[in-house]
This record gives C-alpha cells, sequence and structure tokens, in this order.
C-alpha cells in the first residue's frame, strides 16, 4: 500500500503542481490573459487532437462496455439531480446547469494528462469511447434543456441541428471520430506522420494543465458553500460510485473499469460553467463547482488511484 501511494504521489503531484503553476502566473500577471488565450487555443485546437489521434491509431482496441457504464452513470445522476432541484423549486434551467455541474467533467484539459500518466496508451484508448460521445450527449442534453427552459417553443429539429453543428467544430470530438475511422478501416499512419504528431501530442499535458489554473482565477465560492458543497460530493463521489457499479453489471475489465472510474471523479470542467452563463442561470453555481472540485480532487484523485494500484 506504501508503495502504491509513492507511485500515486508520483502521477498526481506533477499534475496539480502545473496547475498551481498556472494559478500562480495568471493571478501574478506572470503572463497577460491574451498569452494564455493563445496558448489554450493551440492546445485545445491544435495539441489535444494530435495527442488523441495518436493514441486512437495506436492499435489498441475496446473502451466500448466502459463508456456505456460511464454514460449510464451520468443520465442517472443528471436525471436524479434534475428532479430533486425540482422538488425543491428551483427553476428548470437552474436545475439543468446543476445537473451538467455534477455529470460533466474536464476530460480533455485535466483527464488527458492524468489517464496519460496514469494508465499510458492503453488507458488513453479507453478515453477515446467516452470522449467520443461526452461532449455530443452531455452538452448536446444540457443545451436542448436549456433552451426548452429558456423558450418554451423552441422546435427539438433546430435545437438538435445547432447541437450537432457545434459539436462538428470542436477539434477535439472530430480527432476522435477520425481515429476510429481511420482505425475502424485498419489504415496506417505513416511514420513521419505519427512522429510529428506525438510531438504535436507531447505539448498537450503540460499545457492543458498550465491553462486549467489560470482559468481558476476566474470562478469564486462566497456564498455558495451549501450549494457548492452538495455539488462536489455528488460529482466526485456519487458518480464515479454509480460508474463502478455500472461496471460491475456489465462486466467491464478491471482495468477499463479503473479508467472509467478515474474519468468519472474528475472535477467539473468548465464548459458547464460557460454554458451556464451561456444561459445566464445558475452560472455562479457553476464556477464555484469548477473551482472547489478541482481543488478538492488532488484528494480523491490521489484516493482513486492508490485503491487501483493496490489493487
Amino acid at each position: 500500500m506504501h508503495e502504491a501511494a509513492l507511485v500515486v504521489l508520483e502521477v498526481v503531484a506533477p499534475i496539480f503542481a502545473i496547475i498551481l503553476m498556472g494559478y500562480l502566473a495568471a493571478r501574478r500577471r506572470w503572463i497577460h490573459e491574451a498569452g494564455f488565450a493563445g496558448m489554450n487555443a493551440f492546445a485545445f485546437s491544435l495539441a489535444a487532437p494530435a495527442l488523441l489521434f495518436t493514441a486512437g491509431t495506436a492499435g489498441h482496441t475496446g473502451g466500448g462496455l466502459a463508456a456505456l457504464a460511464f454514460f449510464l452513470g451520468c443520465g442517472v445522476l443528471y436525471a436524479f439531480t434534475l428532479w430533486g432541484a425540482r422538488r425543491t423549486g428551483i427553476t428548470l434551467g437552474a436545475a439543468n446547469a446543476l445537473g451538467l455541474n455534477v455529470t460533466f467533467g474536464n476530460t480533455v484539459m485535466m483527464g488527458i494528462p492524468l489517464v496519460a500518466a496514469a494508465f499510458g496508451q492503453a488507458g488513453l484508448s479507453v478515453l477515446l469511447a467516452i470522449l467520443a460521445l461526452h461532449a455530443m450527449l452531455l452538452l448536446g442534453v444540457g443545451t436542448v434543456v436549456a433552451e426548452l427552459a429558456q423558450n418554451n417553443g423552441a422546435r427539438p429539429l433546430m435545437l438538435l441541428r445547432s447541437t450537432l453543428a457545434g459539436v462538428a467544430r470542436n477539434p477535439v470530438v472530430m480527432a476522435v471520430f477520425l481515429a476510429l475511422i481511420w482505425s475502424s478501416l485498419g489504415l496506417p499512419v505513416p511514420a513521419a506522420a505519427r512522429t510529428t504528431l506525438e510531438m504535436l501530442g507531447a505539448a498537450t499535458p503540460p499545457l492543458a494543465l498550465f491553462c486549467l489554473g489560470a482559468s481558476l482565477t476566474g470562478f469564486a465560492a462566497a456564498g455558495l458553500w451549501a450549494q457548492t458543497g452538495v455539488m462536489v460530493v455528488l460529482k466526485l463521489a456519487a458518480l464515479p460510485l454509480l460508474v463502478w457499479g455500472f461496471c460491475r453489471l456489465l462486466g467491464v475489465s478491471e482495468f477499463e473499469t479503473s479508467v472509467a472510474v478515474l474519468t468519472a471523479a474528475l472535477p467539473t470542467g468548465a464548459n458547464a460553467f460557460l454554458l451556464a452563463r451561456r444561459y445566464a442561470t445558475g452560472a455562479d453555481g457553476s464556477g464555484a463547482a469548477v473551482l472547489i472540485s478541482t481543488v478538492l480532487s488532488v484528494v480523491t484523485l490521489s484516493a482513486l488511484l492508490t485503491l487501483f494500484r493496490a489493487g
């Protein structure tokens, strides 16, 4: 157990150290906002897609059942949160924001570096199966419900079309789909192209974590401790337990279960906050969830990794 804890420290400590560096760089204004915007655009639009494409075409297969277990867990928790919030008199729009806060994780900026460090290319291949539908399903549902809450006359087909158009413009999602198609066709990736993509993708973990730390300076939790506490417990504890339960029910392998549960335990992703701000409902709560869940995830993720390593 002691050795497992040391291994986990070697994985987790550098990740949160880089997040802290990004936070300090933004707070102290060592790097201007425009610099962070450029780094974030590079990481999201070029480096991360390159990393995911190389992982998806590396020959590792699987992850389908793990992804199913993951989204079943998300669906159950989202529905429960929506129902519970509505029962307490919260509006549909605000309840939808709460549902996203407890299900939408930081799978790109934090998930990719963490899974790569803990499980390598094989782990990234499992994460790919989740990433393929993560934004499409969760943000898709969140957008539709937000639109319905804001405009009861909204037409479902128009909402679906706008959601799919947004997904099609997402370079991470498109890289995942391209990798899945490329692999299913059995096409080889030329050596020079793979080396180029690997070099480009290697920039993803430090850049994404550094930019994540910088983004935390824009969130606050003052006056929202009770609500934030409930959201953080649901996101960091309830969702991983649900996903683990569905993995056991579906007979998912231990390795894929570890990746799926770790992904479920990631802190709330900033896109949940951006959606809440776009529809002007629950944005403060979403920002607080992003901040507090990210800070506390150093404990929960370390505990999970220690458990998986010891097992």
